[in-house]
């Protein structure tokens, strides 16, 4: 899998989180929005009338397409939130 990190940026600590049961080392700083695409995930759930794929779209709040479920929470907006150590994601993927 091709990690999507651009090298040249400074980044924070290190910390290890949860996405779906696997551990994913990613950095103090980042989103979770930008965790989970830079570990390759673009589907983070289904529409609830339709079934179709959904995954980030506006990236900053307001479209709610990247809701996943966070330490237990459902209902949260990757793209809002940053990641923190032992922080466990679901995704509602298929």
């Amino acid at each position: 899998m091709q990690d999507l990190r651009i090298d040249a940026l400074q980044r924070g600590e290190s910390v290890t989180i949860l996405i779906n049961g696997r551990k994913t080392t990613c950095c103090r700083g980042e989103s979770v929005h930008a965790v989970l695409l830079a570990a390759g995930h673009r589907q983070l759930r289904n529409s609830k009338t339709g079934g179709g794929a959904r995954g980030v779209f506006c990236g900053m709040g307001v479209c709610y397409e990247c809701m996943v479920t966070i330490n237990g929470v459902s209902n949260q907006r990757a793209c809002m939130i940053d990641v923190e150590d032992g922080m466990e994601i679901l995704t509602h993927e298929s």
